[in-house]
């Protein structure tokens, strides 16, 4: 099993819990805000979770929403999911939007967002004149969809 190294970025964080996966089966881990914020009606918020993350190569980090906040408040992750990617080592942040209609408030160490580690293939990238027919061709949105 691949190893995920986090680091805190500030000692005084000791108290918020490391990303955890909450049951046995679960895809992805919870992360957590780790100052007080709040996000008004519209708003678009870099949320800070104060660690920095060493991702095994060949694997990415996706950060998507959590349903409860989505189902219950409105607040979802935008650039959903995002990638992290395996090289970056900066400060793990959320890019979270209140869609709802009230300021939705977050105490420190509140589940922001989930974390799941993705295992991708590199391709090796060729231009060509031709390529090869499909039965879809190039429908666009929405395309299988519509008789």
């Amino acid at each position: 099993m691949p190893e995920l190294l986090i680091k805190r970025l500030n000692e005084s964080d000791n108290d918020i819990p490391l990303p955890s996966y909450a049951t046995e089966h679960a895809a992805g881990m919870d992360l957590r805000v780790n100052q007080n914020v709040e996000i008004a009606p519209g708003e678009i918020l870099m949320a800070p979770t104060g660690i920095a993350i060493e991702i095994p190569e060949g694997y990415e980090g996706q950060v998507r929403p959590r349903s409860g906040l989505a189902a219950k408040h409105g607040i979802t992750a935008l650039n959903s999911p995002g990638t992290i990617d395996a090289d970056y080592r900066g400060e793990v942040k959320v890019i979270l939007i209140n869609h709802g209609k009230e300021p939705v408030r977050f105490e420190r160490g509140a589940r922001i967002a989930q974390l799941v580690i993705s295992k991708y293939e590199k391709v090796e990238i060729a231009e060509a004149d031709e390529l090869a027919e499909t039965a879809r061709a190039s429908g666009g949105f929405g395309h299988t969809g519509v008789h």
